[in-house]
């Protein structure tokens, strides 16, 4: 079944990164199909620009070197890309691939199974949400109360989703407490009312005082500064206080995972009653979830033999959590999404907007405290 008034065509944020080392980003005007059984058509209204979202958009793109090119009403954004890091993204060479993971915005047209959806505002996941209308899955969807705007619903699932996935796996694997680095991003803010209201207990680590500050707004009891020179000495006692052996770490790389390792294996240690030359039994592991640092994760293995550093991912946790525990998950977010999950913006750019070079380094630092929200409607 499908709606009258449905458009045939709309505009859709691009990213190709060429054979011959150039990023060029563009507005492609894409072709809408017919909405298929099970299906609808969303009007997007709103979309945040994430961490994950930029690996996709600008790969390993030398960002100094942007340039803008094109028309007012069809801009294009090109960058340079080194010899050396092609490797890293040889899939997709030569490749348009379309921008966002997630975003929200009104159903439009319905297929069949999907008419109960028709003029409902939604959040949708899946890809390509950088653009005027996408198709989504009825599974892509989360209806939204119906006093929640496109903006309060456009981040409902990356971060909440990935919050409540930390504290699902801290149950899972039988953990006390838990540790997370750049704690003071939308995320991190979430991840504290999520463990306060639950009553898990959470290390927050930090690069500033006004990181802090933001944190101890909401609540949090341990926050660090991993900047300051005390920091190891404290983390140790945070850890030693709380039990904390989980880790999610969100730079990637550098030294901080190694720390994290080191302090929980000085805590552990403290409760043994006698030496053992291969440390403690206790496991210690921390997942690394982001990539604020690109370059290498240092691990110099100084903390017994019982423990793991691994990659996680929103999507194969919720493959391998299973239908109940996602919808349970996703419930919870739609009942707290101006609450618990809610995100706020440090400014609403346009489609075309995020092709601006100085707007593109903006939202780029990937800064804690500043997220932008891109609106295609403008």
């Amino acid at each position: 079944m499908s709606q009258p008034s449905v458009p045939t065509h709309g505009l859709e944020l691009r990213s190709t990164i060429s054979s011959e080392g150039q990023l060029k980003l563009e507005l492609a005007e894409v072709a809408i199909r017919p909405v298929a059984a099970g299906e609808v058509l969303v009007r997007i209204e709103a979309a945040p620009i994430n961490p994950s979202d930029l690996f996709l958009l600008t790969g390993p793109a030398d960002l100094s070197s942007a340039t803008g090119g094109g028309s007012v009403d069809r801009p294009t954004l090109t960058a340079a890309v080194a010899p050396q890091r092609l490797a890293a993204v040889t899939a997709r060479l030569d490749q348009s691939m379309p921008v966002g993971n997630e975003g929200a915005g009104t159903v439009i047209a319905a297929g069949d199974g999907g008419e109960a959806l028709f003029g409902k505002r939604v959040a949708v996941i899946g890809g390509a949400m950088w653009a005027e209308y996408r198709i989504a899955r009825l599974q892509e969807c989360l209806v939204l109360p119906d006093d929640t705007t496109p903006a309060e619903g456009a981040s409902a699932f990356v971060n909440p989703l990935t919050a409540l996935a930390m504290v699902e796996t801290l149950r899972a694997e039988g953990h006390a407490a838990l540790v997370h680095t750049a704690a003071a991003s939308n995320l991190g803010q979430m991840l504290n009312r999520v463990c306060l209201a639950d009553g898990v207990k959470l290390v927050n680590i930090v690069r500033s005082d006004a990181q802090a500050a933001i944190l101890r707004e909401i609540g949090a009891t341990h926050v660090l500064d991993s900047t300051r020179d005390d920091f190891d000495a404290k983390l140790v006692e945070a850890l030693a206080e709380t039990g904390a052996t989980l880790a999610f770490d969100a730079i990637g790389g550098g030294t901080l995972a190694n720390r994290i390792l080191r302090a929980m294996e000085v805590a552990e240690q403290r409760k043994m009653d006698a030496y053992n030359r291969y440390g403690s039994n206790t496991h210690k592991q921390v997942y690394i979830y982001g990539a604020l640092d690109l370059g290498p994760t240092h691990l110099d293995r100084n903390y017994g033999f019982a423990w793991g550093v691994g990659g996680f991912l929103l999507t194969p946790f919720l493959q391998k959590a299973g239908a109940e525990t996602a919808k349970r998950m996703r419930d919870r977010v739609r009942a707290e999404i101006k609450t618990t999950f809610a995100s706020r913006y440090t400014a609403t750019i346009s489609l075309r907007d995020a092709l601006d070079p100085a707007t593109l380094l903006a939202y780029s630092r990937k800064a804690t405290g500043e997220k932008f929200l891109i609106d295609p409607t403008r």
